[in-house]
């Protein structure tokens, strides 16, 4: 009874708190995909968001054959001294796919290939990039290296026919953080940290465009299978500085709509609050893993994509190091 009571006053507190964010101002009407099972065709779209800049939206949800495993946001930019492609998708086909579409939406040859961060729906589209300088920070390499096969694994699994012909391929050529003018546009690669070791953010200084990977979640429920919370925390503070000083506008989180605004900041960052704020509380009231699963979120978050399913996924990997640490503490 006494567990039971601290469970329900502990949610009480943490439920009670006010939403810290607002809805993301969403850019536009969304280019969602439907794809066709019959014919493995991703209809991938093109939509401008900012002069010769472009957004490949993939669906706001979990992985499934329905939906084709597409659940990444892709982009492109033709600089005028060529294209810089932002991540490559979650197969070999949808890499295809996608180096098609940006042929047909630009006559700018393709000049540098950008992988964001070490997970499989990021780079696992590089073997149609093959031809091209294909690069990501030199720690995301490493971990694309160490865990391709496992990640190849899943994806063939979750999403069957849509991974034929699809192997581990991680980028080839390490890329250093900095800036530099390329036609039309002063890009500048920055390295953050936090949802994996190195989470690299495109800042595009020239449209107001932040390509923020995967440290920004908008709609979505956040994955943390390679996160540092504390870390991420950090990082975020940095982009909601950055998109403070008015000189960045619009987000293209890598899951969820394209948004304007900190807002998309503002609810990855209350998640993360939230979460590690909920692990800490239940393992100090001395709840296990099966009584956390079964408890209900904050309605806030209540109606985001992916969920319950990437919570579960979140306190099954990483309650036990909770529990582990209020135990020590006693």
């Amino acid at each position: 009874m006494r567990r039971v009571f601290a469970s329900a006053l502990l949610a009480a507190i943490v439920w009670g708190q006010p939403p810290a964010h607002s809805q993301p101002a969403i850019m536009g009407q969304a280019q969602v995909p439907r794809p066709d099972m019959s014919r493995l065709d991703y209809d991938l779209k093109a939509r401008q968001i900012a002069p010769r800049t472009w957004v490949i939206e993939g669906a706001v949800e979990d992985f499934s054959r329905q939906n084709g495993c597409n659940i990444i946001n892709t982009a492109f930019i033709a600089t005028g001294e060529g294209v810089v492609v932002v991540n490559t998708g979650p197969s070999r086909l949808y890499g295809e796919q996608q180096r098609r579409l940006i042929a047909q939406t630009t006559s700018e040859p393709v000049v540098q290939v950008l992988n964001l961060n070490l997970h499989p729906d990021y780079f696992f589209g590089n073997q149609a990039w093959a031809d091209r300088p294909v690069q990501a920070l030199a720690g995301t390499m490493a971990g694309m290296q160490a865990q391709g096969a496992v990640y190849a694994d899943n994806l063939y699994r979750l999403c069957g026919d849509w991974m034929k012909g699809t192997e581990s391929t991680p980028a080839a050529q390490p890329v250093a953080p900095g800036t530099r003018r390329m036609g039309q546009h002063q890009l500048e690669l920055r390295r953050l940290e936090g949802h994996t070791p190195d989470d690299l953010v495109l800042l595009d200084h020239s449209t107001g465009v932040v390509f923020a990977g995967g440290l920004v979640f908008s709609n979505r429920v956040p994955t943390t299978p390679n996160a540092d919370f504390t870390r991420w925390k950090a990082s975020l503070e940095q982009l909601d500085r950055l998109l403070s000083s008015g000189s960045f506008r619009v987000v293209v989180p890598s899951h969820g709509p394209v948004h304007t605004g900190r807002d998309g900041v503002a609810q990855t960052r209350d998640w993360l609050d939230w979460l590690t704020g909920h692990m800490d509380k239940q393992a100090e009231a001395g709840l296990d893993l099966a009584e956390v699963l079964a408890l209900p979120v904050p309605d806030r978050f209540g109606t985001w994509a992916a969920q319950p399913v990437e919570l579960h996924r979140t306190l099954t990997q990483w309650y036990p190091a909770f529990e582990q640490r209020a135990l020590g503490g006693r």
